[in-house]
């Protein structure tokens, strides 16, 4: 995904929490094995010029950084899910959707 910065370890984790203090952090968690995750994957692709610029866009290939969902999971106080969408403001989960659920339309609502 173009345009979006990859995760890839726990420090750029922090970096994302530190940096929601000052602009909206957006977190894809994806599988690349999943149909549900690629599907996901294309309406986020779809919806790009909604979240253009309003966000800072991270992206997490899970299972290469498995542990790095998991400490996501862990410090954001979050059920691990694939695939996953986190918005961050202020240090703060804004909003988390999954699955079927994640739709550019209401992800834009909470930037």
């Amino acid at each position: 995904m173009q345009n979006w910065k990859q995760i890839t370890s726990e420090e750029d984790v922090n970096k994302i929490i530190e940096a929601s203090e000052i602009k909206p952090q957006l977190i894809f968690k994806d599988s690349l094995t999943c149909g549900i995750s690629a599907h996901a994957k294309e309406r986020l692709k779809d919806g790009y010029h909604l979240m253009e610029g309003k966000a800072d866009l991270h992206y997490l290939d899970l299972l290469q950084y498995r542990s790095v969902s998991g400490y996501i999971a862990q410090t954001l106080g979050l059920t691990h899910q694939s695939p996953q969408i986190i918005i961050l403001k202020n240090r703060k989960v804004a909003y988390s959707s999954s699955h079927h659920a994640i739709n550019s339309a209401e992800i834009v609502k909470y930037l």
